[in-house]
């Protein structure tokens, strides 16, 4: 892909959250306020140890795997939807009855005892002349959120990405 000539800012992207099932079921975040932030990507996605002997380093070596994290918020027009109609990422966190995912699937599999999810976001690209719009996959993210009541009230998810990246900023381990 060629370079862009184009600054993207928060209203460019789009954030997509997806379950595991074969039909993925998907809430599009709306009302989100563009803050998308992923922390803690890095070469292998492995924590990096410097090892001593009285106070020299001797080497510096990857061990374990490094879990990115972040955040993203949005206003809140209601917790959730019993009644099928809106779709609320809430209600997918939570699997709520009668909203439409109390049927979702962990991305970690059928039987995973954490729910987690895919985070697709993609940042336009194409209407500024780029050749192609510009994606980043989180896969198996654990999603937790917070309420904080003001002018407006919002909703600030967290996740915890415990699966692969790829798109435009893939990480190999």
């Amino acid at each position: 892909m060629a370079s862009s000539n184009v600054v993207k800012n928060f209203v460019d992207g789009t954030l997509v959250v997806r379950d595991g099932s074969v039909v993925p079921l998907n809430v599009t975040v709306r009302f989100d306020r563009g803050d998308l932030a992923i922390s803690g990507l890095k070469q292998k996605l492995r924590e990096t140890v410097a090892y001593e002997t009285r106070g020299v380093t001797r080497t510096v070596r990857h061990t374990n795997r490094a879990y990115p994290s972040g955040s993203f918020s949005c206003l809140l027009t209601q917790f959730v939807d019993t009644g099928g109609t809106s779709a609320q990422l809430a209600d997918m966190i939570h699997g709520t009855t009668g909203s439409g995912f109390a049927a979702r699937v962990s991305t970690l599999g059928t039987l995973a005892d954490v729910m987690a999810f895919d985070l697709r976001f993609t940042a336009e690209g194409t209407n500024f002349g780029d050749s192609a719009d510009h994606l980043v996959v989180l896969e198996d993210c654990e999603l937790s959120y917070d309420f904080a009541e003001g002018d407006p009230d919002s909703l600030t998810f967290n996740f915890v990405c415990y699966g692969a990246i790829s798109g435009d900023l893939t990480v190999t381990v």
